[in-house]
């Protein structure tokens, strides 16, 4: 009988060597996992990043062309025609200043 508890209890401490040598495998693979998706993650934000520099500055060049080249129209039609261009301006504040004063009723 006492060889028969000895060999549990053996057979135990193996099982428990056995588990115990498990989770410390587990947790290098998790920590090796988690290291490996944080520099994932970090190469996906660098890269996304680099790519939102990029689209912002074209869009901020046609932007600013596009700007220009209206700033250009505009200076052209009021040198052209003065007159029409001061009454159609007046007009589009007088129909703006109607529309605020229309809410605050």
């Amino acid at each position: 009988m006492a060889n028969s508890a000895n060999g549990v209890v053996d057979h135990a401490k193996h099982a428990l060597d056995e588990a115990g040598k498990s989770a410390q495998s587990a947790r290098r693979f998790a920590e090796d996992a988690t290291s490996s998706f944080a520099d994932m993650a970090r190469e996906a934000l660098e890269e996304g990043l680099v790519r939102f520099r990029d689209r912002s500055k074209a869009a901020s060049e046609t932007a600013s062309d596009q700007l220009q080249t209206a700033r250009l129209y505009v200076v052209d039609r009021v040198q052209e025609r003065p007159f029409t261009t001061t009454l159609a301006a007046l007009g589009a504040g007088v129909l703006i200043g109607l529309l605020f004063a229309g809410k605050r009723k």
